[in-house]
């Protein structure tokens, strides 16, 4: 039975594997070229196999080389991730967070779960509203970050993707084709009044409130069900719906930017490793979300 591999010889293994040269690996890691070539040898007694051909080019792997090199990769990737996670300081402490509820069921909650797993220590409090209230308490002190939607370029903060609000109709029903046109609303907003209802005015359609909601759910369920057609985030289009476009005879509505906002009073590491998090969960979306 052979002894097993060491991990120091798989990181000599790995540079000399970068640099295609012993002497220059040997600098690398702060040892002498007998001593990197000692390391080869017995990794290679351990194998029982030859993993580097000596040539004009300098040291070239063999097949045994090419086959160990994502192994020893792996290895060591696992190795370094373990070393940093163990080292790494546990975070504790409050941290409180809007976001919309057009991404309380599909982008953030993966992002707020891991967060948890990772820093169980770490009370997370979520406040799913809009995005009017949700600035109002990060001005008060009451949440330390939070998603909001910019239509008018005027918010400050961090840009995470450009989500434009189109509008949207049933696959089933042809509701966008009646006159006048029956849409679904927000109660009591003002951005309706100012973007969703002058998108149709500017046209010269004509339309009828059908149904009015507190929630993006509500609107929803009324486009599903053939009741009106209404605005929506792109990212944010039920299954069985689609976008109304200027084929269809439908202007767009905004372009609203998904901006992660902070306290300006006060800030902590548990705060910023959320705000990372939160960053690397819309990536994957950003070019999808482009207008």
């Amino acid at each position: 039975m052979r002894e097993p591999i060491e991990s120091d010889l798989l990181r000599t293994f790995l540079v000399i594997t970068e640099t295609s040269n012993f002497s220059t690996a040997a600098q690398r890691i702060g040892r002498t070229q007998s001593a990197v070539s000692a390391q080869i040898k017995r990794l290679e007694d351990t194998i029982g196999e030859t993993l580097f051909e000596r040539s004009a080019r300098g040291a070239v792997l063999t097949r045994a080389g090419t086959q160990l090199l994502p192994y020893a990769q792996r290895v060591i990737e696992l190795l370094n991730e373990a070393a940093a996670n163990i080292r790494t300081k546990p975070l504790d402490g409050p941290v409180r967070i809007g976001i919309p509820e057009e991404y309380s069921q599909t982008i953030l909650p993966a992002a707020l779960a891991a967060f948890a797993i990772r820093h169980p220590a770490v009370e997370v409090t979520v406040s799913c509203d809009y995005t009017a209230h949700n600035l109002a308490a990060l001005e008060k002190d009451e949440l330390d970050l939070a998603v909001v939607f910019d239509w008018n370029n005027q918010s400050k903060g961090e840009v995470l993707c450009i989500d434009p609000t189109v509008w949207v109709t049933s696959l089933v029903h042809r509701v966008h084709e009646a006159t006048p046109l029956p849409i679904a609303v927000y109660r009591d907003s003002t951005w309706c009044r100012d973007f969703a209802l002058k998108s149709l005015e500017q046209i010269g359609r004509r339309y009828r409130i059908a149904f009015i909601a507190d929630t993006s759910s509500g609107l929803k369920n009324a486009v599903s069900a053939g009741l009106a057609v209404t605005t929506l985030s792109r990212s944010n289009i039920p299954h069985g719906c689609r976008e109304l476009t200027g084929d269809d005879g439908f202007p767009p509505v905004d372009s609203s930017r998904v901006v992660l906002r902070r306290n300006p009073y006060h800030s902590s590491e548990a705060i910023r490793e959320l705000a990372e998090m939160v960053r690397e969960a819309f990536q994957p979306m950003s070019a999808l979300l482009q207008p």
